[in-house]
């Protein structure tokens, strides 16, 4: 079949060969990556990082990354290049990589990130007080169950004391996810949403929930969720993939080398609950303030620019303001 015969689908087809080609692509590289695995890591390991116990094992912890990272890069690095090359022909046109903007729209776009960790914090708060009633009660303790599985292996993930561990991590958490996240979420499910409600925001919304529900972490589902939105903000207003993925990047890479200090002793563990409790509300008041007049700056210079708005730029569909 000819690669231009999937240029025809229609939103909703796209849409679920998308989750195909995602599934597909991440069972192949497992695969691989297990056979490869095997002589190097020994059975012993496989089998080890099965168990919860397995987690208290370094030689387990660094099997359990090495798959992370191969996870990662075949759920959402690899599907949206084959995704590009079958629904449009371009990849980097189709997914925004062969643009740029301002320096400045980068550096706002950065600076957001830093100032937005008191408000991210805040509904961070409020999402983990989240409570079902009585008859609700075997979803809830799934759900806690699942939060405090994927905490306990961030945990482990991102205890590291050397520079080498801190690097790592550095690539597995922050480059790799920027990357892939960013393009399969912002660059494939984010455009054929809004191609398929003909409305950039619902395109945006949908693909963060989206998003943030793809992580199976419940309790931070909203602040999660918020990121996502403001990512594919930043991609509809300066019509470059880049920027999206630059934000990404600093966010995570925030979240690790934060993590590496604290565990250093370098600063103290309560940079985490900045923004959280009633004495705090003025902080995230002014970090949802100062956030909001970034963002539109941004949004401000990118509008002033001579050039077509790249909210949608699929050659087969009109252009969506």
């Amino acid at each position: 079949m000819s690669t231009t015969a999937f240029r025809g689908m229609k939103p909703f087809a796209q849409l679920m060969f998308a989750l195909f080609v995602m599934v597909a692509s991440v069972l192949v590289l497992m695969v691989l990556g297990m056979i490869v695995a095997i002589p190097f890591f020994g059975m012993a390991a496989l089998t080890g990082s099965l168990s919860p116990e397995g987690l208290n094992s370094p030689e387990n912890i660094g099997f359990l990354k090495y798959f992370q990272v191969l996870q990662s890069t075949g759920l959402f690095v690899v599907p949206p290049f084959i995704l590009g090359l079958l629904y449009h022909g371009n990849i980097g046109e189709y997914l925004q990589l062969n643009r740029t903007t301002r320096w400045q729209t980068y550096f706002l776009a950065a600076i957001s990130l830093l100032m937005v960790i008191p408000f991210i914090n805040f509904i961070g708060a409020i999402n983990s007080q989240m409570s079902f009633p009585e008859s609700l009660s075997g979803i809830e303790n799934w759900m806690r169950t699942m939060e405090d599985t994927a905490e306990l292996m961030v945990e482990k993930f991102m205890k590291v004391e050397s520079v080498s561990g801190l690097l790592f991590n550095i690539l597995m958490i922050a480059i790799i996810p920027a990357l892939g996240e960013e393009l399969m979420f912002r660059g494939v499910i984010q455009r054929i949403l809004t191609n398929w409600t003909k409305n950039h925001h619902w395109g945006i919304w949908i693909a963060a929930f989206l998003f943030s529900a793809m992580h199976m972490q419940f309790y931070g589902f909203l602040p999660r969720m918020a990121l996502g939105a403001m990512f594919g903000y930043l991609l509809v207003w300066t019509g470059t993939m880049w920027v999206p993925i630059l934000a990404h990047f600093v966010n995570n890479t925030m979240g690790v080398f934060g993590y590496y200090l604290i565990n250093k002793g370098v600063i103290s563990k309560d940079v985490e609950e900045w923004g959280t409790g009633v004495k705090q509300l003025p902080l995230v008041i002014f970090s949802f303030t100062i956030v909001g007049f970034l963002l539109f700056l941004i949004y401000r210079n990118e509008q002033s620019k001579t050039k077509m708005p790249a909210n949608q730029i699929d050659s087969q569909a009109s252009r969506i303001d």
